[in-house]
């Protein structure tokens, strides 16, 4: 039991590690607080968060794909939006499946962008290694380890819609 209790705090703080991963995405492109975004570079500012990477980064079989979606708003805001939503249900373990399920798809799609062969390594990149990570915490209780999860789970609105545990 004690070690069930021990290995719900780990989960706990990974789900809290890689929620941050997504929201600080986020964070720095929105406002472009110098890390991977500047200032002048920012949604804010009026750069698209998506152009740069779908028009220069991607390669492989779907590139053509990728670069027909670079700079537009539709994707800069499902991309956006995205992060924030991703990170946030992560961060405060509500949502979890939803939050995870949309993590992943949005993971697969920047594993795809990159062409399916990663740079540094002929199968494996952070992106399968997050993909892994978001799973196992969709399917156990992490939200309820440093998080809403038990409370967000006994509401009568996800009692009502259980998926959106």
């Amino acid at each position: 039991m004690e070690q069930n209790k021990n290995l719900g705090y780990i989960l706990g703080l990974l789900r809290l590690i890689i929620g941050w991963v997504f929201l600080w995405a986020f964070i720095d492109k929105l406002f472009g607080l110098g890390f991977a975004t500047i200032a002048e570079k920012s949604w804010l500012a009026g750069v698209s968060p998506t152009a740069g990477f779908l028009q220069f980064g991607v390669h492989g079989p779907f590139a053509d794909f990728f670069h027909s979606l670079a700079g537009l708003p539709l994707i800069d805001w499902l991309f956006m939006l995205g992060l924030l939503f991703i990170g946030v249900s992560l961060m405060f373990g509500i949502f979890m499946k939803l939050g995870g399920f949309s993590g992943i798809i949005m993971l697969v799609l920047m594993y795809g962008a990159l062409g399916l062969s990663p740079a540094n390594n002929p199968l494996i990149d952070e992106h399968i290694i997050y993909i892994l990570v978001i799973f196992v915490l969709m399917m156990t209780n992490s939200g309820q380890y440093w998080g809403f999860g038990k409370w967000w789970e006994g509401t009568s609105f996800v009692q009502k819609y259980k998926f959106l545990k």
